[in-house]
C-alpha cells in the first residue's frame, strides 16, 4: 500500500510541477499563449511545445534520479531556473528584435529556434542532474 500511496504522491506532484512551471512561462511572455494558439499561430505552438517539452525532460531527470520528493522539487526548480535563464538569455543575444514581438507576429523561425533552444537547454540542464 506504501508504494502505492507514494507513487500517487509523485504523479500528483509531478503535474503540480509541470503545471506550475507552464504557468510561470506563461507570465513571461505578455501575450496570452492559450488566445494565440486558438488563432493557430504556429510560432506560439512550437515555443510553448518546446517550453512543455523542455520542462517535462527536466522534471523527467528530476524524478528518475532522486528517491526524495523534495530532492525532486528541488532539482526540477534548479533546472527551471535555467529554461528562464536560457529564455532571457536568448533574448540578450537577439537585439535586433524581441522575441515576444515576432512570436505574437507567427514568425515560425524565430518559434522553431526557441523550441530548440529550451530542448537543448533541458538536455544540458539534466545531464548536470544525473
Amino acid at each position: 500500500m506504501t508504494i502505492v500511496v507514494n507513487l500517487a504522491v509523485s504523479i500528483l506532484v509531478i503535474i503540480v510541477l509541470q503545471l506550475l512551471g507552464m504557468f510561470i512561462f506563461s507570465l513571461m511572455t505578455p501575450f496570452k499563449d492559450m488566445e494565440e494558439l486558438k488563432q493557430g499561430n504556429v510560432a506560439v505552438a512550437l515555443a510553448l511545445g518546446g517550453k512543455f517539452l523542455a520542462t517535462a525532460i527536466i522534471l523527467g531527470v528530476a524524478a528518475y534520479t532522486n528517491t526524495s520528493i523534495w530532492f525532486m522539487m528541488l532539482w526540477f526548480a534548479v533546472g527551471y531556473l535555467c529554461l528562464v535563464a536560457a529564455y532571457w538569455i536568448f533574448e540578450l543575444v537577439t537585439p535586433g528584435f524581441t522575441i515576444s514581438e515576432h512570436l505574437q507576429k507567427g514568425n515560425v523561425a524565430v518559434g522553431a529556434f526557441l523550441c530548440l533552444v529550451f530542448i537543448g537547454t533541458a538536455f544540458a540542464v539534466s545531464s548536470l542532474i544525473i
